[in-house]
């Protein structure tokens, strides 16, 4: 089967990041099990997910680790020309969900069985597939420490499929999401001295939160390999309160941060939780219930800052034609792979600004280099 064939078939499945993925995840299992292909399933606790890792050539020193994703984002609300959950064909791009992020990857990686079967490799080539990306990259730790601890020998580094336009980057951003819960008490609002708002106290919150990314933009807290150039903390959507007259007794906001490599999420966050606890211990004396609460959305997903003379990063470069590495804004699984000792890059077929919009699409000739990319690749593992 062709790339563009089996693209077809995977963008049929319409998984969601947080559902099951099984249904397409049996298609590649059924697809590696017609070429030979042993494979090694790395369930979640309730077995309605799973990742799935393999090995292609032998168990040698030096291999390379195909990573993807087989969860999309979902489509409701975007005004499609076409079904999202069939490959449309026309000119030269290919229209579905998913075909640019990150399935025309996977694609390839699956067309490309046969010919690393043929190549004789005298190192191997390793594909690592991983469920929910898509909603925090909550699968990603889980992935890359199951292909660590499967296989004896130590691979090179990690490829990261995700649409990049073939380019290496060596580089993102880290990026973490909260719920912050703030309760306080409730009454008329004439009584607001007399009482602790929790609207009023979101509100010192969020400014506290704009002034602490200033303040390390100040400091000179920047890389400018990013853009924006530094870390950035964000409120998004806030909702608290009944009525204009009423004391709100909750308030709600969901915020997150995106660091730089050179920034410490956790010293970040531990910053703010302190504040919170200054907060806290302010306005008990007015409410002792008052209290403020963090809740996390998915786990921390750690930067990726790979240093340019990691042979995985010349090797990248060689395979891809494209001598010129970056960095990029978006989360992916790529830091988790180098938190589990696989130096990484992001590099793979299709254009990011196409991902997660309505008519998303990857371009016929990105296919077609990343099989060639792979055909280099399994040269030089030859």
């Amino acid at each position: 089967m062709t790339a563009t064939e089996i693209l077809a078939q995977l963008v049929s499945f319409p998984v969601l990041g947080g559902q099951s993925n099984l249904p397409i995840l049996h298609w590649i299992e059924q697809y590696l099990t017609d070429h030979g292909v042993a494979y090694t399933l790395v369930p979640n606790e309730t077995g309605d997910k799973a990742c799935l890792h393999c090995r292609i050539g032998p168990a040698t020193d030096g291999g390379v680790i195909l990573s993807g994703h087989m969860d999309v984002v979902p489509t409701e609300g975007q005004p499609w020309d076409t079904d999202p959950f069939e490959l449309i064909p026309k000119g030269d791009r290919l229209y579905a969900r998913g075909s640019c992020d990150m399935k025309g990857f996977v694609a390839c990686c699956l067309a490309a069985v046969p010919m690393f079967q043929a190549a004789e490799l005298a190192r191997p080539v390793y594909f690592a597939f991983s469920y929910d990306e898509e909603i925090g990259c909550i699968a990603g730790d889980i992935m890359a420490e199951a292909v660590r601890d499967h296989y004896a020998e130590r691979p090179l580094g990690a490829i990261i499929g995700e649409p990049t336009m073939l380019q290496p980057m060596v580089g993102q951003k880290g990026i973490m999401v909260y719920t912050t819960v703030v309760t306080g008490s409730q009454g008329h609002s004439s009584r607001i001295m007399e009482e602790v708002d929790a609207v009023h106290e979101a509100a010192h919150l969020i400014v506290w939160l704009e002034e602490k990314m200033k303040a390390l933009l100040a400091a000179g807290h920047t890389d400018d390999r990013f853009y924006p150039n530094h870390t950035s903390i964000h409120v998004g959507r806030i909702r608290g309160g009944t009525a204009f007259n009423i004391i709100a007794n909750e308030c709600r906001f969901d915020w997150d941060y995106r660091t730089i490599p050179q920034d410490d999420a956790a010293e970040l966050f531990s910053d703010f939780e302190a504040f919170c606890r200054e907060r806290e211990a302010l306005r008990r004396q007015v409410y002792p219930d008052f209290s403020i609460e963090h809740i996390p959305m998915h786990p921390p997903v750690p930067p990726l800052d790979t240093a340019e003379e990691e042979p995985i990063v010349e090797l990248v470069k060689s395979i891809s034609g494209n001598a010129t590495t970056g960095t990029v804004a978006f989360a992916a699984e790529a830091g988790q792979f180098s938190n589990a000792g696989f130096p990484s890059v992001i590099c793979g077929p299709g254009d990011i600004a196409q991902a997660h919009r309505a008519n998303e699409f990857v371009a016929v000739e990105q296919l077609a280099g990343c099989m060639r990319m792979l055909e280099r690749l399994a040269g030089d593992l030859s």
